[in-house]
This record gives structure tokens, sequence and C-alpha cells, in this order.
């Protein structure tokens, strides 16, 4: 396969009115219509102006106990996204669907019947799941335990990947003259039996167009990294410093390799929320005006839902203690997320009100604030030092967070060649310049 010069990637990570929680409130946010197809539009069409990779929806599926505080309605991901394929043309879509509470069979043809309806533009973004209340809509008591619920990934993905394989690209092959629709012996029943799942197969959708839909992955705890380097082609973790995501992407690639697999065919994505303006003091202006948006009590049940910690008796405006997180291997929710707010307010020792304005922007992923030129300046080092192949990118506020990005730092980017002018292939794979599937 050619490859390339390498570039850098982008998504954008739809939540909401926008990813700094009180980004709803401000007068510069479009009213949130998180039920409207035309909302959604609006997004994807302002990022495939920019030629962005994809379009990047994260999903729970359970009503948020912070709906009195913020707009959280979300619609099924499938669905969603299918809708989207009809009204977009070459921008990537990257659903999220949990294994914890489905079924391989169900996902693989869901996933596989979008990926052909879009002309191969489907990502798959795999989560666990560690949402007590999901959990309670799906009839159990209770979420399963961190290390069982990617025993249960494991099982589900390798069922789902050979699914996606059991017909041959050739399959079809449509000899009328001859009354021969598709070869069946190029489709393969696939007889897999795991831990967890026992499915015959095979699928009852054709191969994908872009020969499989890319796998995606967000987990940054020791199990989830693991899992990663055996299954995902693109990987999204929020690394806060230089140094941390250097450290994650030299660690992530070699146990790629241990893993036989090809680094340079997996793509490490950072979270970074920017606000920017014209001016480095316009930037912090709109910063300030968001952060008096904010209210406590949605950032304290935030916390929790992430953490499992209880953090509303602390006093805003004194240092948190060092033992106020757990030690990590006993949580069994956000892992990586817990261990990266724990290592912010002991580096920083932050205070609660501090802490609450950090995870305020993007729920402790990577956040700056300045002009075009800075985040450009930023995104470069990071490129060009080992940290990332690319960003998803989380707009503060809709649409004019993302708009900031397209027509400020895109073409910033695109001068340096450090970016695309314009879209190179037809598929998610091609964008991500990922080649066929191994």
């Amino acid at each position: 396969m050619t490859r390339r010069p390498r570039q850098l990637h982008f998504n954008v990570h739809v939540s909401t009115g926008g990813n700094h929680e009180a980004s709803w409130r401000h007068p510069r946010t479009a009213p949130v219509r998180l039920s409207s197809l035309a909302f959604h539009k609006m997004i994807a069409d302002i990022a495939e102006r920019g030629k962005l990779d994809a379009v990047f929806y994260g999903d729970t599926p359970a009503l948020s106990d912070n709906v009195t505080y913020r707009p959280v309605e979300q619609l099924d991901p499938i669905a969603l996204h299918g809708a989207l394929s009809a009204v977009t043309h070459t921008i990537g879509l990257a659903a999220t669907v949990s294994t914890t509470f489905n079924e391989p069979f169900s996902v693989a043809r869901k996933i596989a019947s979008l990926d052909q309806l879009s002309g191969g533009r489907i990502g798959w973004n795999i989560v666990t799941t560690s949402n007590e209340a999901v959990a309670l809509n799906y009839g159990l008591d209770g979420i399963a335990a961190h290390r069982d619920r990617y025993r249960r990934a494991e099982d589900f993905v390798q069922a789902v990947k050979k699914l996606w394989d059991s017909w041959d690209a050739d399959a079809i092959i449509d000899d009328r003259a001859n009354d021969i629709y598709a070869d069946a012996g190029r489709i393969h029943e696939i007889f897999h039996e795991g831990e967890f799942f026992k499915v015959r197969g095979p699928l009852n959708v054709p191969r994908s167009p872009q020969g499989r839909p890319v796998l995606i992955q967000a987990g940054s705890s020791e199990t989830g990294m693991a899992f990663a380097a055996r299954h995902a082609e693109v990987v999204f973790t929020a690394q806060r410093t230089l140094e941390d995501g250097q450290q994650f992407y030299a660690g992530f690639r070699r146990r790629v390799i241990e893993n036989r697999r090809d680094p340079d065919r997996v793509r490490i994505v950072v979270g970074l929320s920017p606000i920017i303006g014209g001016t480095e003091a316009e930037a912090k202006n709109l910063a300030a005006e968001f952060d008096e948006l904010i209210a406590p009590e949605y950032g304290l049940r935030q916390l929790r839902g992430f953490t499992g910690v209880d953090l509303s008796n602390y006093p805003l405006d004194a240092p948190l203690p060092a033992d106020a997180f757990p030690e990590n291997e006993t949580v069994e929710t956000h892992r990586s997320r817990t261990a990266l707010v724990a290592t912010l307010v002991q580096r920083e020792n932050l205070t609660l009100r501090q802490l609450l304005q950090r995870m305020a922007g993007a729920r402790g992923h990577q956040t700056m604030i300045g002009t075009p030129e800075q985040v450009a300046e930023r995104i470069e080092e990071w490129f060009s030092n080992g940290a990332a192949d690319g960003f998803n990118f989380m707009p503060a506020y809709l649409p004019g967070g993302l708009t900031d990005f397209v027509d400020g730092v895109v073409p910033i980017l695109q001068r340096r060649g450090l970016f695309r002018r314009d879209y190179e292939g037809a598929t998610l794979r091609d964008h991500y310049d990922l080649g066929a599937p191994q």
C-alpha cells in the first residue's frame, strides 16, 4: 500500500450545545435542538466544509439526572447516523454502540448496514458502558465489574469482526445470463463460540465498501489500552500535557507492535477543547463568560458520575485533599477518567471550584484559550513531537466554536502543509489513511 505523507486528523466531538457545560446558556450558542436533524446536519456541514475526518458522537442509553441543568437528550446513534448519512456527502460518521447492552449479530448488522448506505463512511466507537442507570434500563441490578465488561467486549468484538468478514469482497457475481447472483462458496458461516457469545453467521449484509467499518476505542485504563491495542484503529485519549501525550503515544504504539499489528495503521487522537478569539484577550473574556454560567450542582453530579466520589461536602474554595479520590484499581466506572482527575488535583493543588471549572470545559480533556494561531501552534507542537496523530476537536459552544476552528485554525494548518485541503478518498478509512483492514 502506498501511504500518503503524514498529516493531521480531526474529528468533531458533538456534545449537546457545546462541550463547555454552560455553553447552552450563552447567547453565542444556537438554540439547542438535539432531537432535530437540522441541528446535527448544521454541525456536520461545517465539519465537512473544513474537511474534517468524522463527526463523533458519544452515547449513554439513559436519561442523565442532570437534565435540570443542561440539554442531555440523546437520539439513538444508529438512527441519527443513518439520517446524517443521507444529508452529508464525504465526512465520516462515528457511532458509539455499547458491547455491554447489545448482541454481536445485531450490532454487526446495523453498523454494516449504515456503512453500505453511507458508501463506507462509518466508524464504530466501542464502549463498555459503566453507567448504573443504563443497567437498570436493561433489567439488571447493577453494572458489571470493569474487568468483566472488557472480557465481554473482547468476545463481542471478535464475533463482530468475523461477521463483517463472512462475505468475501467478490461474493456478489450478479451474473444474470447464468442465473447466479452470489457465489455461496464465498459467503461463510463463522461458528463463533466464545466465553459469552455463540454465533453461527454469516451476516446477511455484504462486505463493507471500505473492507470493514473503522474500529474506534476511547478507554485509557490499563484494561482499555490492552483491548484497544488488539482491535482499535483510532484511539481517542485524554492527555493534558505534552509529556503525558508523548508517553501515551509511544507506549500505545509499543502495545500495538506486541500484538503483531502495524502501529502506522493506528491513529491516536487527543481530546482538545479550545476557546478561540480574534485576540487572546477576546478569548479570555469569552472563557470567563462561560465560567460565570457554571452551575456547581451540575459539576458535582458530573464528577460523581465519572468517579463515584461525592465531593459536595468539601468547601468550594479550599484545596482538595490528596485522598479525596480512591485508589484507581478499586474504581469500576470511568477508571481512566478518575485517574486523570485525581492526577490533575494533585499536580495543581486545585480547589473544588477550580476543578469544576477545569472539568466544565471538556470533562478533563485538554483545554486552552487563545487565538487561531496559538491553537494551531499547540496542535503542530503535539503532532510534530510524537504526542498525537490528530485531535478530537471538542467545540466549547456550537456552532460558533466549530466555525472558529474551521475558518480560523484549519487554514493555518493547511498553509503549513499539515492538513488536507480536500478529501483524498470517499471512505472513512481513506480519510484516516488506514488502508485495507488487516
